[in-house]
């Protein structure tokens, strides 16, 4: 038996989708690389929601079976939705994935994060085969970190000990993410809070040296993974 309520009658998102037209085209192109038995990354963002829209609409049309690992729980709302079943990286290995992201550079290299989903977005990432970057023009830039900080999942006990860390980086703003619907500071769907972090410069080696300090859970450099960008 199905919820009959508003909440489980809708998607789970708000507000307005720019660039609306362009992001359908591209939402388009990646549900044809839907194949039966696919099991598939699920990310989050505007542009993704609207490919899981497309490939819902194509695994009910051609009668597809697939599996979705969402990297966050507005992706699993929306898959439950749109009638999807859902699995977890402890059950299945992605084949592929699709995702967002707020910064991508002239070497593929990504910021992601933003929308708090960093760890479970790499886990999923990082044991795909590939990953789909759904970006419009705006994500890209000419140096990382140019329009965007680079968030920090850390572990709250660790906030003083990773900001101390911190002042032997080349780092020019560290700041806790304060909520806007709650009281306090955001927290992660594992519990652990944000700190949104400006380099002056980001190597390739920062990734894994951000990672190395104890607390920090997870950074939102994405840097060698195995992605194609799709612009929209």
């Amino acid at each position: 038996m199905k919820w009959k309520n508003n909440l489980a009658e809708q998607p789970v998102w708000s507000g307005e989708i720019s660039n609306r037209d362009r992001k359908d085209e591209v939402a388009q192109k990646v549900s044809r690389f839907v194949k039966d038995g696919d099991v598939i990354g699920i990310g989050s963002g505007s542009t993704s929601f609207l490919a899981l829209e497309k490939i819902a609409e194509r695994v009910a049309e051609d009668r597809l079976e697939i599996l979705a690992i969402p990297t966050s729980k507005e992706a699993e709302m929306n898959c439950s939705y749109y009638g999807l079943t859902i699995t977890s990286l402890l059950n299945h290995q992605p084949d592929w994935g699709f995702d967002g992201a707020d910064e991508v550079d002239g070497k593929q290299r990504l910021i992601k994060g933003r929308g708090g989903a960093l760890f479970a977005e790499k886990l999923v990432m990082a044991s795909a085969a590939k990953t789909y970057i759904l970006v419009d023009e705006s994500k890209h830039v000419e140096k990382l970190g140019k329009k965007f900080a680079v968030p920090l999942e850390v572990d709250p006990r660790a906030v003083h000990l990773v900001e101390t860390a911190l002042q032997t980086f080349d780092c020019e703003h560290v700041q806790l993410r304060m909520a806007t619907a709650k009281d306090g500071p955001v927290l992660t769907e594992a519990g652990n809070v944000l700190m949104d972090v400006r380099f002056a410069h980001i190597p390739d080696t920062l990734e894994k040296e951000l990672s190395a300090i104890p607390g920090v859970i997870e950074t939102g450099l994405f840097i060698g993974y195995s992605v194609e960008i799709l612009t929209v």
